[in-house]
């Protein structure tokens, strides 16, 4: 398959999947465009990370059409991408979704649940009585995600200053929610470790230079307990977190000033301030929101919504990032990323 990283347009009449390449090297061209057949909100800034996201194999592309109610499943082909299907979300303004192996949920933002779904030859299948709430009716959830190893599906929410977690049974169905505090306020993105350390960003409101990480392990499949408090990062309003392929560094992006920081994870899961100025887009300009780290683990990629740009790093076994340039004429409502 072709190595691309691919972003939603989230188009309030026609949303469609920009397809980019990436070569060896890192940098990137276009593939393609792709309807996904629902429609987007048409705003800038979709508040939410995993919008768009790959199959643990690479052959799907999941998309949340958060404004048309549903998700696209797209089949991932040597030339492009191919829409399978396309399906209602199971609730209403969809923002978010995870995928592990064939299994699917999709964060319902309008309806404050979540959803379950099966991927079956070109289809995307609802799981029947899947649909669970979240802690409360105004959560404000950011991100849903799996850890590693599936037994565990996460949902920040940002209304409540809360992570709620479920367990996922053999059947994919998910039990709870168990919500526990979250350690900083306004918790937002997050990444898992292989060995099930979560990676968490808290926002704390956007309040200045208060941009902030803190940790979590899975103490039993749907259970969490903090690691590390809040580590502040001295930026501004940050979004999202992607982990590296050997679990050692977290890249967290702080859309308050363009920058990316970041933080050495320790054996125990810890989290301590590497760089709080790792990477940069437009510094002290507003704009970088999604990140995504290659499955190779050689490169990072990040939107900066505001410049409409979809920017490029290596990423060193340090730690240290590199810029490669970059790829433009995005549109300003640009949301999503997933990288292959």
């Amino acid at each position: 398959m072709t190595a691309a990283v691919y972003v939603q347009t989230n188009d309030a009449d026609h949303n469609e999947v920009i397809a980019i390449t990436r070569s060896e090297d890192g940098s990137l061209a276009l593939l393609g465009r792709y309807e996904t057949g629902g429609h987007g909100t048409g705003q800038p800034h979709l508040a939410s990370q995993n919008s768009v996201v790959l199959s643990d194999d690479g052959r799907w592309l999941l998309v949340v059409n958060a404004g048309s109610d549903d998700v696209s499943l797209f089949a991932v082909d040597r030339d492009g991408l191919r829409l399978a299907d396309r399906v209602g979300s199971g609730g209403s303004t969809p923002t978010s979704v995870a995928i592990r192996g064939s299994l699917a949920y999709v964060l319902n933002n309008g309806s404050a649940s979540i959803a379950g779904f099966t991927i079956n030859d070109d289809r995307l299948i609802e799981l029947e009585g899947s649909s669970r709430p979240l802690s409360v009716e105004g959560a404000d959830p950011a991100q849903v995600a799996f850890s590693r190893d599936g037994r565990t599906l996460a949902v920040t929410e940002r209304g409540t200053d809360s992570i709620s977690t479920y367990a996922i049974d053999d059947a994919g169905y998910s039990a709870g929610p168990s919500t526990i505090k979250s350690t900083g306020k306004t918790p937002y993105g997050f990444d898992f470790t292989a060995d099930g350390t979560m990676i968490v960003t808290e926002a704390f409101g956007g309040e200045t230079g208060a941009a902030a990480a803190s940790s979590y392990a899975i103490t039993a499949a749907g259970m969490l307990t903090p690691v590390s408090g809040s580590v502040r990062d001295t930026r501004s309003e940050v979004c999202w977190a992607a982990v590296t392929n050997d679990g050692r560094f977290a890249y967290v992006t702080n859309f308050g000033d363009g920058t990316i920081s970041s933080y050495e994870i320790g054996s125990d899961g810890a989290l301590a301030l590497r760089n709080p100025v790792a990477g940069s887009t437009q510094t002290n300009q507003k704009g970088i929101r999604d990140e995504a780290i290659t499955r190779d683990g050689r490169y990072l990629y990040a939107i900066d919504a505001d410049a409409q740009t979809l920017f490029g790093w290596t990423v060193a076994s340090d730690g240290e990032l590199a810029p490669i340039g970059s790829f433009t004429d995005l549109p300003e409502t640009v949301a999503g990323l997933a990288a292959s």
